[in-house]
């Protein structure tokens, strides 16, 4: 019995009823596949594919090429050149036939990409493809026979070797303060030069770092499809920040953001906006002007009968009023002497009463003349007022992340407005603290270090602002001091991390032992040598450690 081999290659095609079929042929025969598998011989009344006529008439010609577009994965290295399919003539039964190829690839630029052995008709790459270069070949079979030459389709399949790209290297964009959350700030885009529409082109972003931290580590987030950056969280305040500028590292990834990466900066300036009312300095004004009072008299000008002097006679028990004489001798101008507090008096009823320099003549009976000013005080938004000024808590440097500190509460000054007094850290230089803004309860937030470059003389110094829900903001500030208590938290190092010694005649060296940690957690100190205990031997004195 002989085994027989079928060589099948499939053309798709499209029958009169609209189902899709492939047509499969041998040297003599053609069978079709329904799309559920079953093989069947097409009805003649099917509509199968023609090949070229050789001459005019309905007599339909046998095909003669048998070839599939093919599929090639780019980057190949190797072995190569590497098969891709194999044309034939049905006529190499009957004698020799010779193949060859021409077109782009082939004997045209870029020339020798493709090559064909002229007695198998067999198809061959030399090298790697590109497929960013070039998706498609089409190059031309042909026959030293009467065959029609034939088209053969070579696609380029891509693969994931390009990273995305940013289209600028550095973005630079801008947001209000006080923005709200899910304000749009910037966009970043990158693009990626394989294949559209693929997983190897599927680009999504992510936020890799913000600097600086404050006042939360998550101030803005970026949309992984769109590369939209918009503000996370409220608390963008340029008058509390210095500097006022957020530089992000932003991410680009393909494969749906696990595959390739490139990184891009975006610089964001926080701008101002009118988050803040003007407000009086001093909220009550020594020698403010209150009113001034003239008066007429009928005796000579400009003599002592004629100049006027005034006097506060009943009203002003705390002396908070002054009256003068103004230069025209006629005019008494009354001022404050002290501040004035609306929520300890807010009207002051003043007698006051007018007089000459000369005395009265005594032969004459005068009444002295008096006024009586009203003074109305208006009340302005005074900043709450911190328990104290300074507030110093011992804490462990130690401390957890989200334990509480202490609790540092302000009043409000204003007590008939019975407004609402809250909290911010308008200076936190370590970015260590968080504070309730209801309550004034400051917690932990990033792990303190006393050994850290913001810690003077074991302090660690953050001012706190106090301000009220008033139409007219009012801030005041307190200091918190936090004496920072030590812990073992960092080893002992030696300064010299090399030295050099001769092996004929040593001589004992003096090392540097240091520790960042404060008394109690540095000397004294245990050494030793562990990697050749035979050769060398290391002590200890009170100036350093002795090698030998």
């Amino acid at each position: 019995m002989m085994d027989v081999f079928i060589y099948l290659f499939p053309v798709v095609f499209t029958d009169c009823t609209g189902r899709t079929q492939f047509l499969f042929s041998t040297d003599d025969s053609h069978f079709v596949v329904e799309p559920d598998g079953i093989i069947t011989v097409p009805d003649p009344q099917i509509a199968v594919l023609d090949f070229i006529k050789s001459s005019p008439g309905l007599k339909r010609r046998k095909r003669e090429w048998i070839i599939p577009p093919m599929n090639i994965a780019e980057n190949y290295r190797g072995p190569l050149p590497v098969f891709i399919v194999q044309i034939r003539s049905d006529r190499d039964k009957t004698k020799k036939i010779l193949y060859s190829i021409t077109g782009p690839g082939a004997d045209q630029p870029p020339v020798g990409l493709f090559i064909m052995d002229r007695d198998t008709g067999y198809l061959y790459v030399t090298q790697g493809l590109d497929r960013e270069k070039q998706d498609k070949y089409r190059v031309t079979g042909s026959t030293t026979s009467a065959d029609e030459p034939m088209d053969i389709i070579i696609n380029v399949i891509d693969q994931n070797d390009n990273k995305p790209v940013f289209n600028q290297s550095t973005y630079k964009g801008e947001v209000p303060e006080a923005s709200e959350k899910g304000s749009e700030v910037i966009q970043v885009v990158a693009t990626d030069a394989d294949e559209p529409n693929t997983d190897n082109s599927d680009i999504r972003y992510c936020i890799m770092s913000q600097r600086p931290q404050q006042p939360s580590p998550n101030m803005f987030t970026i949309n992984p499809i769109t590369g939209v950056i918009r503000v996370n969280e409220t608390g963008l305040e340029r008058e509390v920040m210095i500097p006022t500028i957020y530089e992000l590292q932003v991410q680009a990834a393909d494969m749906q953001g696990e595959g390739l990466t490139a990184l891009t900066r975006v610089i964001i300036k926080v701008t101002d906006s009118n988050d803040n009312a003007p407000v009086f300095t001093v909220p009550s004004v020594i020698d403010a002007l209150v009113v001034k009072m003239e008066v007429t008299d009928s005796d000579d000008p400009h003599t002592a009968a004629w100049n006027a002097k005034f006097s506060i006679i009943d009203g002003d028990p705390g002396n908070l009023f002054t009256v003068k004489t103004g230069t025209n001798k006629q005019e008494g101008i009354i001022t404050t002497a002290k501040g004035l507090d609306f929520e300890r008096t807010s009207k002051h009823t003043l007698l006051v009463t007018v007089e000459n320099e000369a005395p009265f003549a005594p032969s004459v009976s005068l009444v002295t003349s008096t006024a009586t000013v009203v003074v109305t005080v208006l009340d302005v938004n005074e900043p709450p007022i911190f328990e104290s000024e300074q507030k110093l808590v011992s804490k462990s440097e130690a401390l957890a992340v989200n334990s509480s500190v202490v609790q540092y509460t302000a009043s409000d000054p204003d007590t008939a407005a019975k407004q609402k007094v809250m909290y911010k850290i308008i200076s936190d230089p370590a970015g260590w603290l968080g504070i309730d803004k209801d309550t004034g309860e400051i917690t932990v937030r990033n792990q303190m270090d006393r050994e850290s470059s913001f810690v003077k003389e074991d302090k660690c110094t953050v001012l706190i602002g106090a301000y009220d829900d008033g139409g007219c903001e009012a801030t005041g500030t307190g200091t918190l001091i936090i004496k920072l208590e030590d812990v073992n938290d960092n080893a002992p190092i030696i300064e010299e991390q090399s030295i050099t010694m001769c092996s004929k005649k040593p001589a004992p060296q003096l090392l540097t032992v240091t520790d960042k940690d404060g008394p109690g957690f540095t000397s004294p100190y245990s050494v030793s040598s562990h990697d050749s205990k035979a050769n060398w031997t290391a002590r200890m004195n009170d100036a350093g450690m002795y090698a030998r």
